[in-house]
């Protein structure tokens, strides 16, 4: 009875902080979604969506970004529709990137820095970033696709000490023993 499961359809991903001390560099905190093809799922993405960019069939997109923490609430939002996503799609990586355009800057240096990942009104996880204080990056969460094509939520708190760039397309790969 495969059709009595609803797994997981349209997820919201938030992340806030506070600004800076005065007279410092801003920090600028991405949420960041990579995508694995079934053929391929764990090496390197299809395609990344982060603050520039959107999924080529609007599945995934950022609702709010912001470069210094000033927003009221929620900073950073990104939703997933994860059901809309095409079938060929079986893991979503999505992952937090601080900014390094004024140096290297790590978690430990964000000001009271949360995430919320939920459906609708349920709340899928909350964290502080404390695993991870001396990362540059981490990732938060995985999104897998089952045999039966729903969807499952993994918590996965993994950091990692790489610019935006490289993060985005090593989030996907298996931890090294």
């Amino acid at each position: 009875m495969n059709g009595l499961n609803k797994g997981i359809s349209k997820v919201e991903v938030s992340v806030k902080w506070d600004p800076g001390a005065t007279g410092e560099p801003a920090i600028d905190l991405d949420i960041v979604a990579a995508t694995y093809l079934a053929t391929d799922t764990q090496e390197n993405p299809d395609y990344v969506v982060h603050f520039d960019s959107r999924s080529p069939d609007g599945t995934i997109y950022l609702n709010r970004d912001s470069k210094d923490g000033k927003g009221l609430g929620w900073d950073e939002v990104m939703t997933l529709e994860l059901t809309r996503l095409n079938k060929r799609y079986t893991r979503v990586m999505v992952g937090v990137a601080i900014q390094q355009r004024t140096g290297r800057r790590t978690f430990v240096g964000v000001r009271n820095p949360a995430l919320r990942i939920r459906e609708g009104y349920t709340v899928l996880a909350e964290d502080d970033f404390g695993a991870v204080l001396g990362s540059t990056a981490t990732t938060v969460a995985e999104f897998v696709r089952d045999d039966s094509g729903e969807w499952t939520f993994r918590p996965s708190f993994r950091g990692y000490d790489a610019d935006p760039a490289t993060f985005a397309r090593i989030m996907g790969k298996p931890e090294e023993s």
